[in-house]
Parts: C-alpha cells; structure tokens; sequence
C-alpha cells in the first residue's frame, strides 16, 4: 500500500532560520509553496515547516522532530562539515540499524531542538 514518504513537517520557532540552518549545514534547497509556505527539498523528498499552531489537525510541539537522512558522503566528511559549520555532534559516529540493513549514524540538534541523525549505509 505504502511506496515511500514524500515530506515531514518540523515544527519550528522560526521558519526563515530553519531554512537557513538546513541549506548551510545539509545542502538542501530551499522552496517557497502553497501561497508562501516554505520547504526544504532533497532526493525526491521534502520537509515542510510550518510554526506552533500553524496546522491545527496535529499536536505539534517545536522541537519533537527526530528523523534520520542517508547520506553518501563518507562519514568524516559529515564530521567535518557539521565542525565547519559550529555544529555539536550529541552522538557517534556510532552503529545503528537503517531500514535496508546496518548504517554508521551521526546526531545533532537543529537549531530548534529537533534530533537529526545522518546515516550512511555500511
């Protein structure tokens, strides 16, 4: 029934600075929507951003995001950009399990407390 996830939504203090910190930090790029709503695109994904109270049909909080985005830069590269960019690394290089098999995962807070992890396939 289900192929894939097309988007997520994060919850954000500030949609701008969010939008900011993830093209700086991860390279994605950012896109304007749906009457001005803002995204960050990746792969054939995107994640949308919205404020606290924005979608009323969710139970929304700022910072309860945790996802996880593959990467195939090797993992020192990952380090030493994410050092390059003042970004603390809370976690890893460390092992994990991905959805198709082992990943060496890395984790950080957005500026908004949400988790991200960064992944590459072993």
């Amino acid at each position: 029934m289900i192929e894939r996830i097309d988007h997520i939504v994060l919850t954000v203090r500030d949609v701008e600075a969010a939008v900011a910190f993830y093209a700086r930090v991860l390279g994605m790029e950012p896109v304007t929507f749906a009457g001005g709503r803002r995204a960050l695109a990746f792969g054939q994904q995107k994640i949308n951003l919205q404020t606290l109270g924005q979608e009323v049909r969710n139970f929304a909080g700022i910072g309860s995001g945790d996802l996880c985005l593959v990467t195939e830069w090797p993992v020192a590269d990952v380090l030493a950009r994410l050092k390059e960019e003042n970004v603390e690394v809370v976690e890893g290089p460390v092992a994990k399990s991905g959805a198709l098999g082992p990943i060496t995962s890395v984790y950080f807070n957005d500026p908004d407390g949400n988790l991200i992890e960064v992944s590459r396939y072993d």
